[in-house]
């Protein structure tokens, strides 16, 4: 098993920055991919970065916001800079198994809220 932990959440103003952490502990070398997700009030859970031996953003924060990885630490970050109302959201951390012998789903964080004031 695997757990994540995340932190860093916070209320900021539009145009500033955060840096969320996301900690695993347990089983991590049954860990691959990590990534960060977030889910608005009304809306459906999205993927906002991953970080494996490649690294992904989606449209809507790329250019603002840059996952990065210790391995030495099994922790898993996300800058955020120029944020903005529309990124007001709780942010969960997830995690992906390397083969179904360690996991046969990934694994999620309690998550972190994030709020943007305009």
């Amino acid at each position: 098993q695997v757990q994540l932990v995340e932190s860093g959440g916070n209320l900021v103003q539009a145009g500033g920055s955060l840096r969320l952490s996301c900690a695993a502990s347990g089983d991590t070398i049954c860990i691959d991919a990590m990534a960060w997700y977030r889910q608005a009030p009304g809306k459906e859970r999205e993927l906002v970065a991953a970080i494996s031996y490649f690294t992904y953003y989606s449209d809507s924060v790329k250019g603002r916001f840059t996952i990065s990885r210790d391995n030495a630490k099994n922790t898993v970050f996300l800058q955020m800079n120029g944020l903005k109302p529309e990124d007001t959201a709780v942010y969960y951390c997830n995690a992906s198994p390397v083969d179904r012998d360690c996991s046969t789903h990934d694994w999620w964080g309690q998550g972190t809220q994030v709020t943007v004031s305009s």
